[in-house]
């Protein structure tokens, strides 16, 4: 909203900077001269004990000669209260007795409404305060008392008690000339399809709702009967009243988080009572629904990364992981969510009174990032022992990914996720050095190296032949890959899932395929420069000017892409055919030291069937095994042929 100048000149000559200061510090009478409007006084920004902060009132500056804090009457109280700008403005206007300029006469009209029902609001708050002391409130004393609230807490959040009559407030209204369809429309009575208003809350405990600005909007109250239909009952939706956008003690946390710059956001009234009683005051709640986006709008106006603490039941933690697909659409740089994952079945007020505050602050100091929560909704109770599960669990998360539209925030979430994935699916973390650098990632459950009982099978004997056909192979697959960036991005999911040999070149296709999940590089080559820059040297030279790449015209940078795709994707499975072979003959050779079943038997004909399909190709061409393939299937058809499962007398 846009104010004329003309507004700004008459608000400073009505407001006094040194009595809007005089509200949160205590003059030093040696050194201030109330005459000329010369105050000073211990800053309110910064611990000190000697008088350093200066209020020059004539001209309606301040300044700090400690912290060089410095500002008007506007300023002071955005920063002491920790509100906007223009609702620093309001406080101003209201306290100088000015009207805030309008945009329109309906806009006006509405301004003068919600005045009325404030003050309708106001009147039952005090109505309702008063009957707590009432001969019959002897039940929500006791109630109170229990819960350990002080007479101080009570006053504090100006806690009430609504009798069981029907009209009472009703009837109270009407009597100070209030028309019942104002009282209807403040929120406080009902209006049946017949009949007279009656009072909307009877025989509750209640909790009057205030916005930021400390006008009371609406009511909460408590019910004291068990069997009541709804123990919790807020106001209805008003002219005042817009739950979604509203938050349970917004001013006094909002002023209590500019000096912790902290906000916790409990559950209900009680929660953020019980806190503000143990000295954490900026504490909010939602208003019996689940938190929303305006909900979230204003929490990040107060604090940038709000600690949810809500109870630690089953719908406690159903809420905090809803709120998770709320708030990633919103998420912007320094302004997220952490979580206090509260002790099973216990909310604020119950750790409070049964261990103490001190247990409480201990568990809001460990609150943890909203990805951490976002991966244990998605992964927790689940079992990923088949490559369709895993590949629902990545179509999950990078449908989740796609709804952050901060580029930054998705790109460093996608990081955080693909390091969590990797510590499911394949343990350690793989290096990220150079070629021959590192250790090889071993995905969980594969086989450890050879034991010195096998070290004379086949497989030990001929590792350094099966190695150099490997390093052959994969490093073709990788040429290509580099050669044609957009057909590795395409390829990806089957990339992730290669088994690889050699350790240095499964580094590169890792690091590889980290850059290519990043969302900020939508053109894939940069994903590959990036991949060069991250080892610190350009490996499409090595790869390029290996022997069978250079041949290999289908798999360098000029080929047609499609051609290369199918190149890279008949290696892919001629590797992952050998791979396999090889982990079966390994297995076989193992169980034939005990007594081998028909289980052998399928296992060794299935990799067989595997690697006569994978050596076919894509074409029609006719196999042409390589010297290491070759001796491999002649090994494991001896294997078969000799029938090495029936155990030898």
């Amino acid at each position: 909203m846009s104010l004329p100048p003309s507004f700004f000149d008459d608000l400073r000559s009505r407001t006094s900077l040194a009595a809007v200061v005089a509200r949160k510090v205590t003059w030093d009478n040696r050194k201030s001269n109330p005459g000329k409007g010369d105050m000073w006084a211990p800053c309110p920004f910064h611990q000190e004990k000697s008088a350093s902060f200066h209020v020059d009132d004539r001209k309606g500056f301040y300044y700090c000669f400690g912290c060089h804090a410095k500002g008007d009457a506007i300023g002071f109280v955005k920063e002491t209260e920790n509100v906007s700008f223009m609702e620093a403005v309001e406080i101003l206007a209201r306290e100088a007795g000015m009207q805030m300029p309008e945009r329109d006469p309906r806009a006006a009209e509405r301004a003068e409404k919600r005045a009325g029902l404030s003050d309708i609001m106001e009147m039952a708050v005090k109505f309702y305060r008063a009957q707590l002391s009432g001969a019959r409130a002897g039940a929500a004393r006791e109630y109170i008392n229990r819960r350990g609230l002080t007479r101080a807490t009570v006053e504090r959040f100006e806690i009430g008690y609504a009798p069981p009559d029907r009209t009472l407030l009703f009837e109270h209204l009407r009597a100070k000339g209030i028309e019942p369809a104002e009282i209807v429309a403040s929120g406080v009575a009902a209006q049946p399809d017949s009949g007279q208003p009656y009072d909307r809350f009877r025989d509750r405990i209640i909790f009057p709702i205030r916005d930021g600005r400390g006008r009371a909007i609406s009511l909460g109250g408590r019910a004291m009967d068990p069997n009541a239909r709804a123990k919790y009952l807020n106001g209805p939706e008003t002219e005042l009243f817009d739950k979604g956008r509203a938050l349970y003690n917004q001013g006094p946390a909002r002023e209590a988080a500019g000096k912790t710059q902290a906000l916790v956001v409990a559950e209900g009234y009680m929660d953020v009572i019980a806190l503000a009683q143990a000295g954490i005051g900026h504490a909010v709640a939602p208003l019996g629904t689940a938190i929303t986006e305006g909900q979230l709008a204003l929490m990040w106006r107060i604090t940038d990364e709000p600690v949810i603490a809500l109870d630690g039941d089953t719908a406690g933690i159903r809420a905090a992981r809803r709120l998770i697909d709320v708030a990633l659409p919103l998420l912007q740089p320094g302004k997220s969510l952490r979580f206090c994952v509260m002790p099973a079945g216990q909310d604020p007020d119950d750790l409070i009174r049964e261990s103490g505050v001190t247990a409480m602050q201990s568990l809001l100091d460990g609150a943890r990032p909203m990805v951490e929560l976002l991966w244990e909704r998605e992964t927790e109770g689940k079992v990923f022992d088949s490559p369709e599960r895993r590949a629902a669990l990545d179509a999950d998360l990078r449908r989740l990914l796609n709804n952050i539209t901060d580029q930054s925030i998705r790109t460093h979430y996608g990081a955080a996720l693909r390091d969590k994935r990797q510590e499911l699916f394949g343990g350690s973390r793989p290096s990220r050095g150079g070629f021959n650098t590192g250790t090889p990632w071993r995905p969980k459950g594969a086989p450890e190296p050879a034991s010195a009982g096998a070290r004379a099978s086949f497989l030990a004997r001929e590792t350094q032949a099966l190695e150099d056909h490997q390093r052959l192979r994969e490093s073709a697959i990788m040429a290509g890959c580099l050669n044609h960036p957009e057909v590795a991005r395409s390829l990806e999911a089957p990339l992730e899932r290669l088994p690889m040999a050699c350790s240095d070149l499964t580094v590169l296709r890792d690091v590889l395929l980290y850059h290519l999940s990043n969302p900020l590089h939508h053109d894939a080559s940069t994903a590959v420069e990036a991949t060069m820059t991250q080892l610190g040297y350009d490996a499409r030279e090595r790869l390029n000017a290996l022997g069978n790449v250079r041949v290999a015209r289908h798999l360098l940078p000029q080929a047609d892409a499609s051609v290369a795709r199918a190149a890279i994707l008949e290696e892919m499975a001629k590797q992952t055919a050998e791979m396999g072979i090889r982990d079966e003959v390994r297995d076989a050779e193992e169980d034939m030291h005990g007594v081998a079943d028909e289980g052998v038997t399928w296992r060794l004909q299935q990799a067989s069937i595997a690697r006569d399909r994978a050596l076919r190709g894509l074409g029609d061409e006719e196999d042409t095994a390589s010297g290491g393939e070759q001796e491999l299937s002649d090994h494991l058809s001896r294997l078969i042929a000799d029938q090495v499962w029936i155990k030898k007398r």
